[in-house]
């Protein structure tokens, strides 16, 4: 079986003022936890949006190669937001080609973003 390697993009809930980000923390660990229990390797990009996003989004999907990149729904769906997702889904297309593009709604249904588009087997 081939591991299939997915970089998950989102907001940092720790840097985000006025939230508590503990539930937003659990939510992702058991989205993790989806993941793993798949066998599916993942690597979290979570940008803070005063601290050069665009930046931390190139840098990791220059350090890997992943067969599927899931965008969350904090970026996706905070229309405040819009240009920046956009941002976002055009720097995956530039730095990540072969990559797939998911998008998920929550930071536990990762999973089912990822497998929509990752090979069947993988």
């Amino acid at each position: 079986m081939t591991v299939a390697r997915v970089l998950v993009i989102g907001l940092d809930p720790a840097k985000i003022q006025g939230w508590d980000p503990q539930p937003i923390q659990t939510a992702i660990a058991r989205g993790q936890a989806r993941l793993d229990d798949r066998g599916i390797e993942a690597d979290y990009c979570l940008v803070a949006l005063d601290e050069n996003p665009e930046r931390a989004v190139v840098e990791a999907l220059t350090r890997r190669e992943y067969a599927c990149v899931v965008v969350g729904a904090g970026i996706r769906k905070h229309e405040p937001l819009l240009k920046f997702f956009e941002k976002v889904v055009n720097l995956v297309r530039q730095h990540a080609p072969d990559a797939a593009i998911a998008f998920n709604s929550t930071p536990e249904d990762t999973v089912n973003a990822a497998l929509r588009w990752l090979p069947r087997g993988a």
